[in-house]
């Protein structure tokens, strides 16, 4: 095992164990991987993630080959790979069931651009249509939902956030989550919320993008 790899499965690891400490990948739900060099590092299917070590975690060629790792990858490989293929800029990708955005996703419904914080995932969080999970039909929606987008909503089903590093990308399906707090807090209490104009939002990212906090579009 290279350094480089041994390094990054540590970091997937991590953030695995992150997002689960956070509630945002409750009883083994969801997936964490990274890009490699002709592939992808995943978590695999069936461990806690508190119990989880660099090891098991699955190294897998574009087309779905398992290269190395302690078990078999995530049930959702399939749309991992689609994403690398589909989005060069993309170098790591994190699938949450978190709570109130998995609601969200539930009803179908995705989340407008009511406030400026959105502007981590692009833009308004669209939530695409169900499929089964592990399928080349789930991947496909979900390349389609982040078409423009570092997050969409799996309907019945959670989060997909992607971003240049495992930092960004967690980042990202965290602030969706508290999105998704605020928004259903708005619904519940029976208020529309205003939604930003266009011009609003480019201006926005566009001073996220100055400030480090987003990559170069």
């Amino acid at each position: 095992m290279s350094e480089l790899h041994e390094a990054l499965r540590g970091a997937v690891v991590a953030t695995a164990r992150e997002l689960d400490v956070a509630g945002l990948m409750p009883n083994k739900s969801g997936n964490v991987s990274c890009r490699t060099r002709g592939g992808f590092l995943i978590t695999p299917s069936g461990v806690p993630y508190r119990l989880l070590e660099p090891g098991q975690v699955v190294q897998v060629g574009a087309e779905g080959v398992v290269q190395a790792g302690g078990g078999r990858p995530s049930s959702e490989w399939r749309m991992h790979a689609a994403l690398y293929a589909g989005r060069p800029d993309v170098h790591a990708i994190v699938h949450t069931h978190s709570p109130r955005a998995t609601a969200l996703a539930c009803a179908r419904r995705g989340i407008p651009a009511f406030h400026y914080m959105i502007a981590l995932a692009g833009g308004p969080v669209r939530c695409v249509p169900y499929a089964t999970f592990g399928s080349a039909e789930l991947a496909a929606n979900a390349l389609r939902g982040l078409d423009g987008r570092r997050a969409t909503l799996l309907a019945n089903h959670g989060v997909v956030a992607v971003g240049s590093s495992l930092d960004r990308a967690s980042a990202v399906a965290t602030e969706v989550e508290n999105l998704a707090q605020q928004y259903l807090e708005l619904l519940a209490a029976g208020l529309e919320p205003a939604i930003l104009e266009e011009e609003e939002l480019a201006r926005v990212i566009a001073k996220f993008v100055d400030c480090g906090r987003l990559d170069q579009p």
